[in-house]
């Protein structure tokens, strides 16, 4: 699903977001940015170790920040590292809000174009999916419509389950907001 917003585009699919193409992926991460299981585990598996050091060497980071790093031998340019929780890995709506925020602002920043992004805390984080897709598709919308360089916000879900929640939330922003 693909709907047009400023000068760029944001889209849902399903996949393992490690295996995206686009200029950069997010990792759902913890603000000392050791890669776990979930989304941070398939990334470090696929893309290797180097991600992991090059990440824990600039943290610890607070809460609600992100890094960029290198992709390692992943399809994408760069991995940004949202920490969307601490140690106790728990997350809340405010800290989603501000680490996507976060990770679109680092995306244009550093002139990437595609950016692909994970429910991020619906895993390990244990938040709603239906509240995460909420706020996130409410910052993507928002950062779009003033975005120059980036062009595409691509939700990559893992089940079929959290990419109809993230398709019916665009959906419905977007018959909200411009009819």
């Amino acid at each position: 699903m693909k709907i047009h917003v400023g000068k760029g585009e944001i889209t849902v699919g399903l996949g393992d977001i490690a295996d995206q193409e686009t200029d950069a992926i997010v990792n759902a991460a913890n603000n000392h940015l050791w890669m776990g299981a979930g989304v941070a585990g398939a990334i470090k598996h696929k893309g290797g170790a180097v991600i992991e050091q090059e990440a824990m060497a600039k943290g610890p980071i607070p809460v609600g920040t992100a890094i960029t790093t290198s992709a390692g031998a992943l399809k994408a340019k760069r991995v940004i590292h949202a920490a969307v929780m601490g140690q106790d890995l728990r997350t809340d709506a405010n800290l989603i809000e501000t680490a996507t925020r976060g990770c679109l602002w680092l995306a244009e920043q550093e002139g990437l174009g595609t950016v692909s992004l994970p429910a991020l805390g619906t895993g390990v984080g244990g938040f709603s999916v239906f509240h995460c897709a909420s706020v996130m598709v409410g910052v993507a919308i928002e950062f779009m419509i003033k975005a120059t360089l980036l062009r595409e916000v691509r939700f990559v879900l893992y089940d079929q389950e959290a990419k109809d929640v993230f398709e019916n939330e665009l959906k419905n922003r977007f018959t909200a907001h411009h009819h």
